[in-house]
């Protein structure tokens, strides 16, 4: 079995908030607190090493909707189960407008085989297919949509 690695991913301009939060104080003045979309990157970013089970809805084994719902619930947001429910559930946002925390959807056609949350510089975490593990993915497309649950 796979060893699971936990790790926090936190973006540069939250740090100070991050390690406050970690060691019990209060936010340094001037800082700013983690977007809903960074705290969405951190949660999948947590289940990293996770294995990838067929139907796995965590927290020991993810499928790509799965660590999707998950990651977002982890935040208080409630997301359907399957990728193309998630689709259908979240508003559109055009490709140029993509922030961290957003859900990377893919289709052959019709039907949607694959989603991950996007990490920012073309890569998404994701629970990619059996024998792998949830991990950080290149978008290897150009062919995909974007939704953001928040």
């Amino acid at each position: 079995m796979p060893t699971r690695i936990r790790r926090l991913v936190v973006f540069p301009v939250a740090c100070a908030v991050a390690m406050a939060g970690l060691l019990g104080l209060a936010t340094p003045a001037g800082a700013t607190q983690l977007s809903t979309g960074d705290r969405i990157v951190n949660a999948a970013a947590e289940e990293a090493g996770t294995p990838y089970r067929s139907g796995g809805s965590g927290p020991s084994g993810f499928d790509c909707s799965g660590l999707t719902q998950y990651a977002h619930k982890k935040v208080g947001i409630t997301l359907p189960r399957t990728a193309r429910d998630q689709r259908a559930a979240v508003r559109s946002v055009p490709k140029s407008q993509m922030r961290p925390g957003d859900l990377v959807f893919f289709s052959n056609g019709r039907s949607v085989y694959h989603v991950g949350i996007f990490a920012g510089n073309n890569k998404i975490w994701a629970a990619p297919e059996s024998g792998d593990v949830v991990r950080l993915q290149t978008i290897w497309t150009n062919s995909y949509t974007v939704g953001r649950a928040w």
